[in-house]
């Protein structure tokens, strides 16, 4: 697996990185989407410094994974539902 070494620059700080390749895209593309929400924070809301920033982007983001989580696992249960009542009628059929 090729590892490479990336800058991420969050709220005017630069943290080096080693990532896989792999996940290279995916960090810029994050690191970019906090980067947008500090500055909508900044314009919209009364964030007194970037602390308070990256403390309402993790909020966010937490709920966001959150609410992503909870409609996994409904979607995921629906679908037991529906797998086991599809299994009964092929078994009621089979006999």
């Amino acid at each position: 697996m090729e590892v490479r070494r990336i800058t991420i620059n969050i709220a005017g700080r630069v943290y080096p990185l080693n990532v896989p390749a792999a996940e290279e895209e995916t960090l810029r593309k994050v690191g970019k989407q906090i980067e947008n929400m500090i500055k909508d924070f900044e314009q919209n809301f009364d964030v007194r410094d970037k602390q308070d920033a990256l403390a309402m982007c993790a909020l966010k983001l937490g709920t966001n994974a959150e609410v992503v989580s909870m409609n996994y696992e409904k979607n995921i249960h629906s679908t037991n539902e529906r797998l086991a009542k599809i299994n009964q009628t092929l078994n009621e059929v089979g006999k």
